[in-house]
């Protein structure tokens, strides 16, 4: 059971291929009506009213993943242009955030190891989909960058143990866990920081689970304005995924859309000499091997 799991070791798992249908899934609004289907190119095939659900989170809900497969092979209904993309899921239950994740981040902010995953809490209205605008706010000048990678809950369950996690995977997306520093240390507390309207992003797409490489094959890197800022392994990560999955469903419910960003790697600007923080008119990108980039450009609140 996920009791007996030691938390501290980064086990061997791995996300390999099963030869299955690619689905990179998407949430988009469209003449102010939102909906959700998947990629085809440079085209969506809207699932929506195909499917009879209004929302990628219902579709994963009703357990309709296979259905979106089948209908995927469909032309697509109309241009990736031509919509404004939203987060892959833009009403989540739950968004739980990991931090300290990785080794060389931990040594960066001077914090020490510790035994089980840093948890807390965001909310879904605190992330924009690719291509929107995060926004910095008027009462702070202090927003950072991480880059990191989200994993979507496809079947609900309670303690999950890590050997099962990948049965509960919809799949994986980019995510930009940016943060208001100042506002993050006020307190132990970091939840000011990370819940401020539309500061983070999360996108373009949520890429299913059997599509991805091994773990050590895929790298994450955030740019900002074409400038390499962090670059690492997803095998750094000190928890992995599916004992993440494992400690956080032993102490809460797991639903279908559910959302776990897993932690930022080295590099972010707040530990750098001089800092570097993000200013409106610029450009912060996240990449993922296998799952595209999330591209976000930096705007000022309206006063």
């Amino acid at each position: 059971g996920a009791g007996s799991v030691s938390w501290s070791e980064t086990d061997c798992l791995t996300w390999r291929s099963s030869g299955r249908l690619e689905v990179k899934l998407v949430s988009y609004e469209q003449g102010g009506v939102q909906g959700f289907g998947c990629m085809a190119g440079a085209g969506i095939v809207a699932l929506d009213k195909r499917l009879g659900v209004g929302s990628l989170r219902a579709m994963l809900t009703a357990g309709l993943m296979g259905e979106a497969r089948r209908l995927s092979h469909a032309g697509p209904d109309f241009a990736l242009d031509a919509v404004r993309l939203l987060p892959p899921v833009p009403d989540p239950a739950k968004m739980l955030g990991v931090g300290l994740n990785y080794r060389e981040h931990i040594d960066e902010t001077d914090y020490k190891p510790v035994p089980y995953p840093t948890l807390f809490v965001r909310f879904a209205d605190t992330v924009v989909g690719s291509s929107s605008a995060i926004v910095r706010p008027i009462n702070s000048q202090a927003l950072d960058f991480e880059g990191e990678l989200a994993v979507v809950i496809g079947k609900g369950g309670r303690h999950i143990p890590p050997e099962r996690a990948a049965d509960h995977i919809a799949g994986f997306a980019c995510f930009n866990d940016a943060s208001i520093r100042d506002w993050q240390f006020h307190t132990t507390q970091v939840i000011p920081g990370k819940n401020f309207p539309a500061v983070g992003g999360f996108g373009p797409a949520l890429v299913t689970l059997d599509e991805l490489p091994a773990r050590e094959e895929m790298s994450l890197t955030t740019r900002l304005n074409g400038a390499v800022m962090q670059h690492a392994s997803l095998s750094e990560m000190i928890f992995s995924v599916e004992n993440i999955i494992a400690y956080c469903s032993s102490f809460t419910p797991l639903s279908p859309g559910d959302v776990i960003a897993t932690g930022s790697p080295a590099g972010i600007g707040n530990r750098r000499n001089p800092k570097v923080f993000m200013k409106p008119g610029d450009i912060v990108e996240v990449e993922i091997t296998g799952l595209g980039i999330l591209v976000n450009p930096i705007e000022a609140e309206a006063a």
